[in-house]
């Protein structure tokens, strides 16, 4: 297996995941080759992500917006070719987690229990309006660092 910048120990990062959702591959999400296209897994990240965030609960309230997150960089490696109707588990977890932003990392696993894809993006907490960078709140560092 190459090695991928963010990851350090394969053996030890893959087993510091605990939150997972499963996911479909649909024929829409494959190109004429019949494999997962480029763009795909970057849907299932932002799937992961949002149940991830709202299992945490910072998505219970859509009325308080002192700050939204937003995609500030995200990347994929792309590790083994995936095929319409095959099933995956997507993994997400926090790694770093800092003033304005925090880092997540992604890992999807196949059916053979090998890993598909890895990931990892930076979330930027911004101001609706103003979209300069906000200072998490202490509760909401708590809540991604106790994870």
């Amino acid at each position: 297996m190459t090695k991928i910048a963010y990851i350090e120990d394969m053996e030890q990062w893959r087993l510091e995941f605990s939150f997972s959702i499963p996911i479909s591959i649909r024929f829409s999400e494959t190109d004429m080759f019949g494999h997962v296209n480029n763009v795909s897994p970057f849907i299932y990240f932002e799937e992961a992500r949002i149940e991830f965030l709202k299992s945490l609960g910072l998505f219970a309230s859509t009325s308080n917006k002192k700050a939204i997150p937003i995609v500030g960089d995200l990347q994929c490696n792309y590790l083994k070719q995936m095929f319409f109707n095959q099933k995956i588990q997507l993994y997400v977890k926090v790694h770093y987690v800092g003033n304005s932003s925090i880092d997540l990392h992604y890992m999807a696993i196949d059916e053979s229990e090998e890993i598909a894809l890895t990931g990892r993006g930076r979330l930027v907490f911004v101001h609706p309006e103003s979209g300069k960078p906000v200072p998490l709140e202490q509760s909401i560092k708590e809540k991604l660092t106790n994870v």
